[in-house]
């Protein structure tokens, strides 16, 4: 009987060992504290797998999102440089004169037979520069009345601003035969391509054939034009 007692002591003594492994098994694989009882990992648990537990786009208390800005954080839209002033006028110093920069006068001269003289100033608030030596004029829209230049006066380039003035002649009639057509308007722009030539009233009607025009000057007596 001895041996067999010893035999199931033996048996009682493992099991009771397996039984002892079998917890220390469960207790060190049991559920951590990043796990959800539905088995899905916790919040921290995933902010810690990225390395990073605080997103850089995170809402702030108030509820928007804070981002930063590459020009020193300033959320304001780029200031125009085109006008030059806060009031919104023009200042455009060192540009060209556009046609609509200027405002013109005409009046009506009796020297060489009769000729129409323009006098140029910038608008208020604005300083450019007549790069362009000869301005474009026209009676109508015919290639007939257009004026030819006679390359009279000049100064390249004229800077107009606040009084400053500069003046052209206009020829409406080279011809000594009779007969023109006669026009009550004269078109004037800074440049041939300018998309907004100005119409100016002339202070009686002209009679137009083969009309010539001056370069821009700051003389007057310079822009009497004659044929040479």
């Amino acid at each position: 009987m001895r041996p067999r007692l010893a035999a199931r002591s033996a048996r009682l003594a493992l099991a009771t060992a397996a039984v002892t492994v079998l917890a220390v098994t469960a207790t060190a694989c049991g559920p951590d504290d990043d796990t959800n009882a539905d088995g899905t990992a916790s919040p921290s648990a995933v902010a810690s797998s990225d390395g990073d537990s605080s997103p850089s786009d995170a809402p702030s208390a108030g509820g928007s999102t804070t981002k930063g800005s590459s020009n020193g954080g300033s959320s304001s839209g780029d200031s125009d440089d085109k006008t030059g002033t806060t009031g919104g006028e023009k200042s455009g110093y060192g540009q060209s004169c556009g046609t609509n920069d200027l405002d013109f006068t005409v009046t009506s001269e009796s020297q060489a037979g009769g000729y129409y003289l323009v006098t140029a100033k910038a608008k208020s608030g604005i300083t450019c520069y007549l790069d362009v030596n000869t301005p474009s004029v026209s009676f109508g829209s015919g290639t007939d009345g257009v004026a030819s230049p006679v390359g009279q006066g000049g100064e390249d380039p004229i800077k107009l601003s606040g009084s400053a003035v500069a003046y052209t002649g206009i020829s409406p009639k080279t011809t000594k035969e009779n007969g023109g057509v006669e026009f009550e308007n004269v078109i004037i722009a800074t440049t041939e391509g300018d998309p907004n030539p100005a119409e100016l009233k002339l202070p009686d009607t002209a009679t137009v054939d083969k009309p010539i025009v001056t370069n821009w000057s700051t003389k007057r007596t310079e822009t009497v034009p004659v044929i040479v």
